[in-house]
Protein backbone atom coordinates (compact mmCIF):
# COMPACT_ATOMS: atom_id res chain seq x y z
CA UNK A 1 0.00 0.00 0.00
CA UNK A 2 1.56 3.28 -1.02
CA UNK A 3 1.90 5.88 2.00
CA UNK A 4 -0.80 8.59 2.24
CA UNK A 5 0.68 11.84 1.83
CA UNK A 6 -0.70 15.66 0.75
CA UNK A 7 0.55 15.72 -2.52
CA UNK A 8 -0.63 11.92 -3.41
CA UNK A 9 -4.05 13.20 -2.26
CA UNK A 10 -4.04 16.23 -4.01
CA UNK A 11 -3.31 14.40 -7.12
CA UNK A 12 -6.40 12.38 -6.81
CA UNK A 13 -8.92 15.30 -5.70
CA UNK A 14 -8.15 17.19 -9.09
CA UNK A 15 -9.55 13.75 -10.63
CA UNK A 16 -12.79 14.18 -8.91
CA UNK A 17 -13.18 18.07 -7.80
CA UNK A 18 -12.24 21.68 -9.69
CA UNK A 19 -9.11 22.22 -8.15
CA UNK A 20 -9.00 19.60 -6.44
CA UNK A 21 -11.31 21.56 -3.78
CA UNK A 22 -14.60 22.44 -2.50
CA UNK A 23 -13.68 25.96 -1.63
CA UNK A 24 -11.01 28.01 -3.87
CA UNK A 25 -8.82 29.23 -1.20
CA UNK A 26 -8.05 25.46 0.09
CA UNK A 27 -6.50 24.54 -3.12
CA UNK A 28 -3.09 26.64 -1.95
CA UNK A 29 -3.31 28.75 -5.52
CA UNK A 30 -0.29 31.03 -5.83
CA UNK A 31 1.53 29.26 -2.88
CA UNK A 32 3.49 26.86 -5.57
CA UNK A 33 2.71 23.86 -2.94
CA UNK A 34 0.29 21.08 -2.90
CA UNK A 35 -2.39 21.99 -0.23
CA UNK A 36 -1.70 20.07 3.24
CA UNK A 37 -4.39 17.27 3.82
CA UNK A 38 -5.58 17.40 7.35
CA UNK A 39 -7.29 14.20 9.35
CA UNK A 40 -7.94 15.51 12.76
CA UNK A 41 -8.20 18.86 14.74
CA UNK A 42 -8.54 19.37 18.56
CA UNK A 43 -8.02 22.68 20.33
CA UNK A 44 -5.63 24.87 19.07
CA UNK A 45 -4.09 22.32 16.56
CA UNK A 46 -4.40 20.33 13.01
CA UNK A 47 -3.07 17.29 12.49
CA UNK A 48 -1.91 16.40 8.92
CA UNK A 49 -2.30 12.93 7.28
CA UNK A 50 1.45 12.86 7.74
CA UNK A 51 0.72 13.31 11.43
CA UNK A 52 2.48 16.86 11.73
CA UNK A 53 0.56 18.53 14.12
CA UNK A 54 0.02 22.52 13.30
CA UNK A 55 -1.02 25.59 15.56
CA UNK A 56 -4.40 26.60 13.58
CA UNK A 57 -4.91 30.35 13.18
CA UNK A 58 -7.52 29.88 10.44
CA UNK A 59 -10.06 27.70 12.39
CA UNK A 60 -11.99 26.82 9.32
CA UNK A 61 -11.91 30.41 8.78
CA UNK A 62 -13.89 31.83 11.90
CA UNK A 63 -16.79 29.40 13.43
CA UNK A 64 -14.50 27.60 15.84
CA UNK A 65 -14.24 30.65 18.14
CA UNK A 66 -14.06 27.94 21.36
CA UNK A 67 -11.47 25.99 19.43
CA UNK A 68 -11.91 22.81 17.52
CA UNK A 69 -13.80 20.18 19.31
CA UNK A 70 -15.04 21.60 22.31
CA UNK A 71 -16.01 19.36 24.64
CA UNK A 72 -19.18 20.95 26.08
CA UNK A 73 -20.08 21.43 22.45
CA UNK A 74 -19.04 18.01 21.56
CA UNK A 75 -21.56 16.55 24.22
CA UNK A 76 -24.49 18.27 22.96
CA UNK A 77 -23.59 17.18 19.43
CA UNK A 78 -23.09 13.30 20.21
CA UNK A 79 -26.34 14.07 22.27
CA UNK A 80 -28.11 15.02 19.00
CA UNK A 81 -26.82 12.91 16.84
CA UNK A 82 -28.40 10.15 19.19
CA UNK A 83 -31.13 11.77 18.97
CA UNK A 84 -31.87 13.31 15.54
CA UNK A 85 -30.36 14.33 12.33
CA UNK A 86 -32.97 15.99 10.53
CA UNK A 87 -36.81 16.33 10.71
CA UNK A 88 -38.30 18.95 7.95
CA UNK A 89 -40.38 19.91 10.76
CA UNK A 90 -40.77 21.82 13.12
CA UNK A 91 -38.52 20.95 16.46
CA UNK A 92 -37.41 22.87 19.64
CA UNK A 93 -33.42 22.96 18.46
CA UNK A 94 -34.00 26.06 15.99
CA UNK A 95 -36.27 28.01 18.47
CA UNK A 96 -34.14 27.89 21.11
CA UNK A 97 -30.70 29.58 19.67
CA UNK A 98 -33.57 31.62 17.75
CA UNK A 99 -34.64 32.47 21.20
CA UNK A 100 -31.67 32.88 22.77
CA UNK A 101 -30.40 35.71 19.53
CA UNK A 102 -33.44 37.65 19.76
CA UNK A 103 -33.31 37.75 23.57
CA UNK A 104 -30.10 39.09 23.42
CA UNK A 105 -30.04 41.43 20.38
CA UNK A 106 -32.61 43.60 20.49
CA UNK A 107 -33.23 44.82 16.95
CA UNK A 108 -33.20 40.78 15.65
CA UNK A 109 -36.96 41.12 16.32
CA UNK A 110 -37.37 38.08 14.22
CA UNK A 111 -35.47 35.50 12.37
CA UNK A 112 -35.14 32.89 9.70
CA UNK A 113 -31.84 30.10 9.53
CA UNK A 114 -30.40 28.89 6.67
CA UNK A 115 -27.62 26.22 5.41
CA UNK A 116 -25.07 29.32 4.82
CA UNK A 117 -24.50 32.97 4.84
CA UNK A 118 -24.55 33.11 1.31
CA UNK A 119 -28.24 31.96 1.19
CA UNK A 120 -29.01 34.17 4.49
CA UNK A 121 -28.07 37.24 2.03
CA UNK A 122 -29.18 36.31 -0.91
CA UNK A 123 -32.88 36.58 0.92
CA UNK A 124 -32.42 39.60 2.85
CA UNK A 125 -31.89 41.50 -0.81
CA UNK A 126 -35.56 39.50 -1.69
CA UNK A 127 -36.91 41.07 1.34
CA UNK A 128 -35.61 44.41 0.62
CA UNK A 129 -36.79 44.70 -2.58
CA UNK A 130 -40.14 43.23 -2.03
CA UNK A 131 -40.25 45.78 1.39
CA UNK A 132 -39.41 48.48 -0.94
CA UNK A 133 -40.42 47.72 -4.84
CA UNK A 134 -37.14 48.66 -6.01
CA UNK A 135 -34.28 47.05 -8.08
CA UNK A 136 -30.82 48.20 -7.53
CA UNK A 137 -28.57 47.44 -4.47
CA UNK A 138 -25.44 49.17 -3.10
CA UNK A 139 -22.41 46.80 -1.94
CA UNK A 140 -18.89 48.20 -1.35
CA UNK A 141 -15.62 47.30 -2.72
CA UNK A 142 -13.77 44.84 -0.22
CA UNK A 143 -16.47 43.37 1.29
CA UNK A 144 -17.80 39.93 0.62
CA UNK A 145 -21.31 38.64 0.90
CA UNK A 146 -20.92 35.20 -0.46
CA UNK A 147 -21.09 33.55 -4.14
CA UNK A 148 -24.37 35.29 -5.13
CA UNK A 149 -25.14 36.35 -8.57
CA UNK A 150 -26.23 39.72 -7.07
CA UNK A 151 -23.08 41.07 -5.38
CA UNK A 152 -20.22 38.64 -7.07
CA UNK A 153 -19.42 41.73 -8.42
CA UNK A 154 -17.12 44.34 -8.48
CA UNK A 155 -16.88 48.08 -9.99
CA UNK A 156 -16.48 49.15 -13.81
CA UNK A 157 -14.51 51.52 -14.94
CA UNK A 158 -16.09 54.42 -13.10
CA UNK A 159 -15.20 54.74 -9.28
CA UNK A 160 -18.87 54.82 -8.93
CA UNK A 161 -21.43 53.10 -10.68
CA UNK A 162 -22.73 50.24 -12.16
CA UNK A 163 -20.85 47.09 -11.33
CA UNK A 164 -19.25 44.56 -13.68
CA UNK A 165 -19.29 40.69 -13.39
CA UNK A 166 -16.35 39.30 -11.36
CA UNK A 167 -17.30 35.88 -12.31
CA UNK A 168 -18.39 34.03 -15.42
CA UNK A 169 -21.67 32.88 -15.73
CA UNK A 170 -23.15 35.96 -14.11
CA UNK A 171 -25.44 37.90 -16.15
CA UNK A 172 -24.62 41.38 -17.38
CA UNK A 173 -28.30 42.18 -16.71
CA UNK A 174 -27.89 40.80 -13.40
CA UNK A 175 -25.14 42.89 -12.57
CA UNK A 176 -26.93 45.59 -13.80
CA UNK A 177 -28.80 46.21 -10.80
CA UNK A 178 -25.78 46.40 -8.22
CA UNK A 179 -24.20 49.35 -7.50
CA UNK A 180 -20.29 49.80 -5.76
CA UNK A 181 -18.47 52.62 -3.93
CA UNK A 182 -15.09 52.32 -2.62
CA UNK A 183 -15.50 52.74 1.06
CA UNK A 184 -14.74 55.17 3.72
CA UNK A 185 -15.74 57.75 0.86
CA UNK A 186 -18.40 59.86 2.47
CA UNK A 187 -18.31 62.33 -0.52
CA UNK A 188 -19.16 59.50 -3.17
CA UNK A 189 -21.49 58.03 -0.96
CA UNK A 190 -23.89 61.06 -0.91
CA UNK A 191 -23.25 61.78 -4.75
CA UNK A 192 -24.53 58.58 -5.56
CA UNK A 193 -27.78 58.99 -3.61
CA UNK A 194 -28.55 61.96 -4.94
CA UNK A 195 -28.58 60.73 -8.06
CA UNK A 196 -30.08 57.07 -8.14
CA UNK A 197 -30.86 56.92 -4.31
CA UNK A 198 -34.80 56.88 -4.41
CA UNK A 199 -34.09 53.79 -6.89
CA UNK A 200 -31.88 51.59 -4.50
CA UNK A 201 -33.51 48.70 -2.15
CA UNK A 202 -30.67 48.03 0.08
CA UNK A 203 -27.11 49.07 0.48
CA UNK A 204 -25.00 45.91 2.14
CA UNK A 205 -21.79 46.55 3.92
CA UNK A 206 -19.85 44.35 6.52
CA UNK A 207 -19.54 46.85 9.57
CA UNK A 208 -15.95 44.99 9.81
CA UNK A 209 -14.76 43.56 6.37
CA UNK A 210 -12.96 40.70 7.18
CA UNK A 211 -12.78 39.15 3.07
CA UNK A 212 -10.13 41.13 1.44
CA UNK A 213 -8.17 42.02 4.27
CA UNK A 214 -8.99 43.70 7.36
CA UNK A 215 -10.71 47.19 6.20
CA UNK A 216 -11.57 48.66 9.75
CA UNK A 217 -13.86 51.41 9.08
CA UNK A 218 -13.92 54.56 10.27
CA UNK A 219 -17.19 54.67 12.60
CA UNK A 220 -18.26 57.92 11.89
CA UNK A 221 -18.44 56.69 7.92
CA UNK A 222 -20.56 53.52 8.94
CA UNK A 223 -22.96 56.15 10.72
CA UNK A 224 -23.11 57.94 7.43
CA UNK A 225 -23.93 55.31 5.13
CA UNK A 226 -27.02 54.83 7.97
CA UNK A 227 -28.10 57.90 7.57
CA UNK A 228 -27.95 58.40 4.22
CA UNK A 229 -29.82 54.99 3.62
CA UNK A 230 -32.72 56.31 6.22
CA UNK A 231 -32.56 59.39 4.38
CA UNK A 232 -33.64 58.00 1.08
CA UNK A 233 -35.53 55.07 2.33
CA UNK A 234 -33.38 52.33 1.86
CA UNK A 235 -32.97 49.46 3.89
CA UNK A 236 -29.64 48.78 5.36
CA UNK A 237 -28.14 45.43 5.76
CA UNK A 238 -25.14 44.54 7.88
CA UNK A 239 -23.60 41.46 6.76
CA UNK A 240 -22.38 39.83 10.03
CA UNK A 241 -21.70 36.41 9.33
CA UNK A 242 -18.12 36.98 9.86
CA UNK A 243 -17.81 39.67 13.09
CA UNK A 244 -21.69 38.51 14.50
CA UNK A 245 -20.54 36.96 18.02
CA UNK A 246 -17.29 37.32 17.02
CA UNK A 247 -16.24 40.65 17.77
CA UNK A 248 -18.81 41.04 20.71
CA UNK A 249 -22.69 39.07 21.77
CA UNK A 250 -24.27 41.42 19.53
CA UNK A 251 -21.60 41.93 17.19
CA UNK A 252 -20.42 44.98 15.43
CA UNK A 253 -23.99 46.76 15.67
CA UNK A 254 -23.50 46.73 19.05
CA UNK A 255 -20.33 47.89 19.07
CA UNK A 256 -20.85 51.17 16.92
CA UNK A 257 -24.50 51.81 17.87
CA UNK A 258 -26.03 51.30 14.87
CA UNK A 259 -29.18 49.48 14.27
CA UNK A 260 -29.58 47.90 10.56
CA UNK A 261 -32.91 47.48 9.26
CA UNK A 262 -31.68 43.91 8.38
CA UNK A 263 -28.49 41.64 9.52
CA UNK A 264 -26.72 38.50 8.36
CA UNK A 265 -25.06 35.99 11.07
CA UNK A 266 -23.25 32.46 10.17
CA UNK A 267 -20.46 30.93 11.42
CA UNK A 268 -19.85 31.06 14.89
CA UNK A 269 -23.82 30.66 15.55
CA UNK A 270 -23.47 27.10 13.77
CA UNK A 271 -20.58 26.31 15.79
CA UNK A 272 -18.65 24.55 13.31
CA UNK A 273 -21.69 23.34 11.13
CA UNK A 274 -23.25 24.89 8.25
CA UNK A 275 -25.87 27.31 9.61
CA UNK A 276 -26.46 30.96 8.82
CA UNK A 277 -29.68 33.48 9.34
CA UNK A 278 -30.99 36.49 8.92
CA UNK A 279 -33.22 38.59 10.98
CA UNK A 280 -34.05 42.02 11.41
CA UNK A 281 -37.46 44.43 11.80
CA UNK A 282 -40.39 42.86 12.17
CA UNK A 283 -42.78 44.49 9.48
CA UNK A 284 -39.58 43.31 7.77
CA UNK A 285 -39.31 39.64 8.74
CA UNK A 286 -42.95 39.60 8.70
CA UNK A 287 -43.02 39.50 5.01
CA UNK A 288 -41.13 36.33 4.58
CA UNK A 289 -42.85 33.04 3.59
CA UNK A 290 -45.73 31.40 5.16
CA UNK A 291 -47.02 34.89 6.84
CA UNK A 292 -45.92 37.56 3.46
CA UNK A 293 -44.95 36.54 -0.20
CA UNK A 294 -41.50 36.47 0.20
CA UNK A 295 -40.31 32.65 -0.68
CA UNK A 296 -37.65 31.18 0.89
CA UNK A 297 -36.64 27.81 1.89
CA UNK A 298 -34.42 24.98 2.85
CA UNK A 299 -34.51 21.26 3.12
CA UNK A 300 -32.07 21.28 6.25
CA UNK A 301 -32.48 24.77 7.32
CA UNK A 302 -32.49 25.13 11.37
CA UNK A 303 -30.78 21.69 11.16
CA UNK A 304 -30.60 20.48 14.69
CA UNK A 305 -27.07 19.14 15.05
CA UNK A 306 -26.25 22.96 14.18
CA UNK A 307 -28.52 24.60 16.53
CA UNK A 308 -27.25 22.56 19.74
CA UNK A 309 -23.70 23.34 18.66
CA UNK A 310 -24.09 26.90 18.32
CA UNK A 311 -26.48 27.33 21.40
CA UNK A 312 -23.85 26.14 23.46
CA UNK A 313 -20.79 27.53 21.88
CA UNK A 314 -22.57 30.74 22.24
CA UNK A 315 -23.87 29.97 26.02
CA UNK A 316 -20.12 28.85 27.38
CA UNK A 317 -18.55 32.26 25.60
CA UNK A 318 -21.35 34.41 27.46
CA UNK A 319 -20.44 32.03 30.83
CA UNK A 320 -17.26 32.42 30.36
CA UNK A 321 -17.00 36.06 29.33
CA UNK A 322 -15.58 35.05 26.05
CA UNK A 323 -15.86 38.06 24.01
CA UNK A 324 -13.66 40.06 26.18
CA UNK A 325 -11.38 37.22 27.70
CA UNK A 326 -10.20 36.70 23.87
CA UNK A 327 -10.19 40.19 22.63
CA UNK A 328 -7.80 40.63 25.18
CA UNK A 329 -4.97 37.74 24.58
CA UNK A 330 -5.39 38.65 20.73
CA UNK A 331 -4.54 42.14 21.77
CA UNK A 332 -1.60 41.17 23.92
CA UNK A 333 -0.51 38.84 20.85
CA UNK A 334 -0.83 41.57 18.23
CA UNK A 335 1.04 44.15 20.04
CA UNK A 336 4.48 42.22 21.04
CA UNK A 337 4.18 41.03 17.27
CA UNK A 338 4.18 44.66 16.09
CA UNK A 339 7.20 45.27 18.76
CA UNK A 340 8.87 42.63 17.35
CA UNK A 341 8.27 43.78 13.46
CA UNK A 342 9.04 47.52 14.45
CA UNK A 343 12.24 46.22 15.94
CA UNK A 344 13.33 44.10 13.12
CA UNK A 345 12.18 46.71 10.68
CA UNK A 346 10.93 44.02 8.11
CA UNK A 347 8.25 46.36 6.50
CA UNK A 348 5.37 44.22 8.20
CA UNK A 349 2.51 44.99 10.54
CA UNK A 350 -0.44 43.84 12.44
CA UNK A 351 -4.00 45.17 12.52
CA UNK A 352 -6.56 43.75 15.15
CA UNK A 353 -10.33 44.53 15.81
CA UNK A 354 -11.41 41.97 18.92
CA UNK A 355 -9.79 38.40 17.86
CA UNK A 356 -9.26 38.94 14.26
CA UNK A 357 -5.99 40.04 12.86
CA UNK A 358 -4.34 40.44 9.43
CA UNK A 359 -0.14 40.52 8.65
CA UNK A 360 0.52 42.62 5.85
CA UNK A 361 2.77 45.24 4.55
CA UNK A 362 3.33 48.28 6.29
CA UNK A 363 2.24 51.37 3.95
CA UNK A 364 4.45 53.86 5.90
CA UNK A 365 1.73 54.46 7.85
CA UNK A 366 0.93 52.64 10.92
CA UNK A 367 -2.70 53.48 10.68
CA UNK A 368 -5.30 50.67 9.55
CA UNK A 369 -6.23 50.46 5.88
CA UNK A 370 -9.68 51.17 5.03
CA UNK A 371 -10.16 50.84 1.63
CA UNK A 372 -9.27 48.39 -0.72
CA UNK A 373 -6.94 50.32 -3.24
CA UNK A 374 -4.44 50.85 -0.04
CA UNK A 375 -3.48 47.33 0.19
CA UNK A 376 -0.07 46.92 -1.39
CA UNK A 377 0.63 45.10 -4.40
CA UNK A 378 3.63 43.69 -2.38
CA UNK A 379 1.28 42.31 0.04
CA UNK A 380 0.93 38.49 -1.87
CA UNK A 381 4.92 37.66 -2.43
CA UNK A 382 5.12 39.03 1.43
CA UNK A 383 3.04 36.86 2.62
CA UNK A 384 3.60 33.65 0.48
CA UNK A 385 7.41 33.93 1.86
CA UNK A 386 5.57 34.23 5.22
CA UNK A 387 3.11 31.49 5.54
CA UNK A 388 5.09 28.95 3.54
CA UNK A 389 8.30 29.48 5.96
CA UNK A 390 5.28 29.16 9.19
CA UNK A 391 3.82 26.06 7.60
CA UNK A 392 7.51 24.33 7.90
CA UNK A 393 7.51 25.59 11.81
CA UNK A 394 4.34 23.93 12.25
CA UNK A 395 1.96 27.46 12.00
CA UNK A 396 -1.06 27.61 9.79
CA UNK A 397 -2.48 30.15 8.82
CA UNK A 398 -5.27 31.07 5.77
CA UNK A 399 -3.33 30.21 3.15
CA UNK A 400 -4.40 33.30 1.49
CA UNK A 401 -2.50 36.75 1.51
CA UNK A 402 -5.88 38.72 1.88
CA UNK A 403 -7.31 36.60 4.56
CA UNK A 404 -7.70 37.64 8.06
CA UNK A 405 -6.88 35.19 11.24
CA UNK A 406 -8.85 34.16 13.60
CA UNK A 407 -8.43 33.67 17.39
CA UNK A 408 -9.95 31.30 19.86
CA UNK A 409 -10.65 30.03 23.20
CA UNK A 410 -8.31 27.69 22.85
CA UNK A 411 -5.11 29.63 22.21
CA UNK A 412 -3.30 29.56 25.31
CA UNK A 413 -0.78 32.31 26.28
CA UNK A 414 1.91 29.44 26.06
CA UNK A 415 0.60 29.03 21.87
CA UNK A 416 0.24 32.93 21.41
CA UNK A 417 3.97 32.97 22.52
CA UNK A 418 5.05 30.14 20.61
CA UNK A 419 3.35 31.45 17.04
CA UNK A 420 5.29 35.06 17.87
CA UNK A 421 8.39 33.09 17.64
CA UNK A 422 7.57 31.03 14.48
CA UNK A 423 6.51 34.25 12.68
CA UNK A 424 8.97 36.58 14.17
CA UNK A 425 11.07 34.19 12.76
CA UNK A 426 9.46 33.44 9.79
CA UNK A 427 9.54 37.22 8.99
CA UNK A 428 13.36 37.56 8.76
CA UNK A 429 14.48 39.13 5.69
Amino acid sequence: MSPVNSEALFERAKKVAPGGVHSPVRSFKGLDRCPVFFKSAQGAYLTSVEDKKYIDFCQSFGPLILGHLDEEVKEKVHSMVDTAWTFGAAEIYSLDLAEWITSRVPFVEKLRFTSSGTEAVMSTLRVARAATGRKKILKFEGCYHGHLDALLVKAGSGLAGVAAASSAGITPETALQTLTLPLDNEEMLHELFAREGHEIAAVIIEPLPANYGLLIQRPEFLQTVAAVAKKYGTLLIFDEVISGFRVARGGMAQILDIVPDLVTYGKIIGGGFPVGCYGGRLDLMNLVAPLGPVYQAGTLSGNPIGMVAGLETLKKMERLDGWNVLNARTEKFVKKLNANFNQMNNGLIVDQFASLFWIRKNNSNSQPLRALESISPEQAPLFKNLFLKSLDAGLYLAPNAYEVGFASMAHSDEIFNQTIQIITEASKI
